[in-house]
């Protein structure tokens, strides 16, 4: 299965004193990249989450969202530590005579300070195994996602191969015209500028000429470069590094083809060729 780098899932768990929410969304990179944002009581968590998403996912920079909401009801029944208020404000007014220019404490601060709430939250590690299970439910749908996704992008690849098969196809037959309508061309310009060479030398100089403008070696590459990125796309799996050199693979026979064209058809083959795999090429810059 051909898999995006591009991807997103949502899931929700309840728990105890609450609900967990995860959200994964992952957009293209040369490499593997996580970037965690937890809330406090689920940083520990970060390196088990690491090596799950490792074991799915070779390229990509994933984002990973982790939060823990309270309950209305039980968020309705908590009250603030009382002695932990009045020990904060002792703590502020102390030193805020030592040093009087340093700000007093925030309220988001006096309501973040651990034990402002008491007991009333969950324990850290009666979330963690259930963080692991919404982690596990969230990648499998988000491997859905991704694999939705590539599945769209290999079948764009796929019409743009057997397009270029097309043109091969319909190029091959007219290599040989052209190549003859050439040298007999260029055999009688040399013949009418330097007639005293006798026609033997000139039709070896032109036999000569013909072997550097053969593109039949050119279209035979371009057929096995198209026939081996079909069979990495049907193979799957993470193929995204090994397509992208194909594409450049394809891109210089293109090239080649182009410049040693002696027909407008060819030439105008070679500029097709090259504009197709371009289409491609932005596609598998998607792919895991």
């Amino acid at each position: 299965m051909i898999y995006s780098m591009t991807g997103y899932a949502a899931r929700t768990l309840d728990v105890e004193y609450g609900a967990l929410h995860m959200e994964l969304k992952c957009v293209n990179s040369r490499y593997l990249d996580f970037q965690f944002r937890l809330g406090e009581e689920l940083r520990v968590i970060e390196p088990a989450l690491r090596e799950m998403f490792s074991a799915k996912l070779t390229r990509g920079k994933l984002e990973c969202r982790v939060n823990f909401a309270a309950a209305t009801t039980r968020a309705q029944s908590l009250a603030l530590n009382a002695d932990l208020i009045q020990r904060l404000k002792s703590f502020d007014a102390h030193i805020r005579d030592e040093f009087p220019l340093v700000a007093p404490l925030a309220v988001i601060d006096i309501l973040r300070w651990p034990g402002m709430f008491g007991d009333d939250l969950p324990d850290t590690d009666a979330l963690i195994p259930a963080c692991m299970t919404l982690a596990s439910e969230a990648l499998e749908d988000f491997s859905a996602s991704r694999a939705r996704e590539g599945e769209k992008l290999a079948t764009v690849i796929l019409e743009r191969l057997a397009r270029m098969r097309e043109l091969v196809r319909d190029v091959a037959p007219l290599i040989p015209a052209a190549q003859a309508a050439f040298q007999e061309r260029l055999r009688q310009r040399l013949f009418d500028a330097i007639n005293s060479i006798d026609e033997e030398r000139i039709r070896q100089e032109v036999a000569v000429f013909a072997v550097r403008i053969d593109v039949a070696e050119e279209l035979a590459r371009l057929s096995t470069h198209l026939d081996e990125v079909e069979r990495v796309l049907k193979a799957g799996g993470a193929c995204g590094k090994r397509l992208d050199f194909l594409m450049q693979e394809l891109n210089r026979e293109a090239n080649t083809l182009g410049s040693k064209s002696v027909a407008s058809e060819v030439s105008q083959t070679a500029m097709e060729l090259k504009l197709l795999i371009e289409q491609m090429r932005e596609q598998i810059q998607n792919l895991e």
